[in-house]
């Protein structure tokens, strides 16, 4: 069975740092793809990053410069570095791990809140 864990969440003040992690379990292939989304009330799912087996990444407009995204793919392990956090980057953050249309895994989500 493929989980997908993440850690890291919480809450942090505006200009703060949080660190997010995700594991994957149940796979034992490299993954192709994987990469972090985010919901906030009232909103779509969007793209925060993401980073293939190669090494590209893709960066949502809003983070570009503020977060960065990194792997190890040995270990299927993915990590979003998150540097001067805004209110508005408030959200459920999702890993995900996908290759296509051959397989497609998001985990549970943590919530990371940016407040004073």
């Amino acid at each position: 069975q493929v989980q997908l864990v993440e850690s890291g969440g919480g809450l942090v003040q505006p200009g703060g740092s949080l660190r997010l992690s995700c594991a994957v379990s149940g796979i034992i292939f490299s993954i192709n793809v994987m990469g972090w989304y985010r919901q906030a009330p009232g909103k779509e799912r969007e793209l925060v990053a993401s980073i293939t087996s190669g090494g590209s990444t893709n960066y949502g407009g809003s983070v570009k410069g503020r977060f960065t995204i990194s792997r190890n793919g040995a270990e299927n392990t993915v990590h979003l570095q998150m540097n001067s956090l805004k209110p508005e980057d408030t959200a459920v953050y999702y890993c995900r791990a996908w290759s296509g249309t051959f397989y497609n895994y998001w985990g549970q989500g943590t919530q990371v809140t940016v407040s004073s």
